[in-house]
């Protein structure tokens, strides 16, 4: 019965994910914009972390995960701006993912490390 748990966690990010994505569509620029800034995955996760685990756990990831959105997040999204009107947005995107991949995993290591 674990699955169904995680079909829901699925379900409820693809719904997300879609809502955006139709909005920015349906001439809502403005409101895609700001349900993507919203921290909706956080939210949702905290909310079933919390369910099985702790507060203290929940703490735990939101500080991991603020100091690595720092690191990671921000060349990922500088990337994406400076590199869609030079090369295209598939090329952009794969670049930009590159280099969110290498820093999130030079700032896990340095995490867990230190």
């Amino acid at each position: 019965m674990a699955w169904i748990k995680y079909l829901l966690y699925f379900i409820t990010g693809g719904i997300i994910t879609t809502a955006i994505v139709a909005l920015e569509e349906s001439g809502m620029p403005l409101l895609s914009r700001l349900a993507a800034l919203f921290p909706v995955f956080t939210w949702i996760s905290y909310l079933f972390i919390g369910q099985f685990g702790s507060a203290q756990q929940v703490a735990n990831h939101a500080r991991f995960v603020l100091i690595g959105t720092i690191v990671s997040w921000t060349p990922y999204m500088i990337s994406i701006i400076y590199f869609a009107p030079k090369i295209g947005v598939y090329k952009s995107i794969a670049v930009s993912i590159l280099i969110f991949v290498i820093a999130a995993l030079i700032f896990s290591y340095a995490y867990f490390k230190f």
